[in-house]
């Protein structure tokens, strides 16, 4: 049988075509990086919920939120990890990255067992959701990070860096409601008053960062008109917002008071979906 040989010129542009097809777009990262930014936001979220639950806020509502949450965390880890068509996420082929999400997979397990309790209607554990969610969002910020570096490695764009660092603003709006929860418990107060001022404090910076630039945090700024603009919805909602957080955190308060608790439970989800469009934004650049 006579052999048939191609020449190599065609046969470097076949490998050149299959290679293009096969490389993860700087598009697709832009989705990788938000959605695998957006798991940290559900860790937080998660936290919250089971927490105003142990706080005797709007109980009911919030046991069908956790159920939600919890899903939309398990669908998303399984897409990130083998490809998900409908959220747009290429199935993960980085080893390094593969083996980052196999440790959360295991984190998550154990995290989603106190979830399932709450979700049919059994207690909040609440030290046990203060001991398991910052393992399972410290490592979920690792994979994001690690997702970054990929993107910027095959793409060359940094674009990364600002998509999860507005990404991760979604999950300060929740660590900062978690907190502000976990004070109002009294559970382990004088550290999570700490933490709260901590968040706080990033929050502001980064979203000042967003607008204006930070060097420090290699933000840009952003001169981009419509972006511009949801920042500026998303400072007004925070205007509001902080207030509650510094009382909350002031180290002479003797903790949160029915009504400022109430307050946070009804306006954090706003903040949390104002800031969820500008990540969308700053996404779709990449398009």
């Amino acid at each position: 049988m006579k052999k048939i040989s191609l020449p190599l010129s065609v046969f470097l542009l076949f490998v050149i075509s299959v290679g293009d097809l096969l490389a993860i777009t700087a598009s697709e990262y832009a989705v990788v990086i938000n959605l695998s930014g957006r798991q940290r936001m559900l860790t937080q979220k998660m936290s919250k919920e089971m927490l105003l639950i142990a706080n005797n806020i709007d109980a009911e509502a919030n046991r069908a939120n956790l159920e939600k949450t919890a899903k939309l965390f398990d669908t998303t880890l399984a897409g990130l990890r083998d490809g998900n068509a409908e959220m747009g996420l290429p199935a993960t082929e980085g080893k390094v990255t593969l083996r980052q999400l196999a440790k959360i997979n295991k984190l998550w397990d154990e995290f989603n067992m106190v979830v399932t309790e709450v979700v049919k209607g059994g207690s909040v554990d609440i030290a046990k959701v203060a001991e398991l969610n910052l393992p399972l969002l410290k490592n979920m910020n690792t994979a994001v990070r690690l997702y970054e570096k990929e993107a910027k490695k095959v793409t060359g764009k940094s674009a990364g860096v600002v998509i999860n660092l507005a990404g991760k603003q979604r999950m300060l709006t929740q660590k900062m409601s978690k907190e502000m929860s976990l004070v109002a418990l009294n559970h382990d107060a004088e550290n999570n008053k700490t933490n709260l001022r901590s968040t706080a404090s990033l929050f502001d910076r980064t979203l000042k960062g967003l607008l204006d630039g930070d060097n420090d945090l290699e933000l840009p700024g952003t001169k981009d008109q419509a972006i511009r603009a949801q920042l500026t919805v998303v400072a007004d909602l925070w205007k509001g917002f902080k207030p509650l957080v510094e009382r909350a955190s002031n180290i002479d308060s003797k903790g949160v008071s029915k009504e400022d608790l109430v307050k946070m439970s009804k306006l954090n989800l706003p903040l949390l979906k104002e800031m969820n469009k500008a990540v969308k934004m700053y996404e779709q650049l990449e398009q």
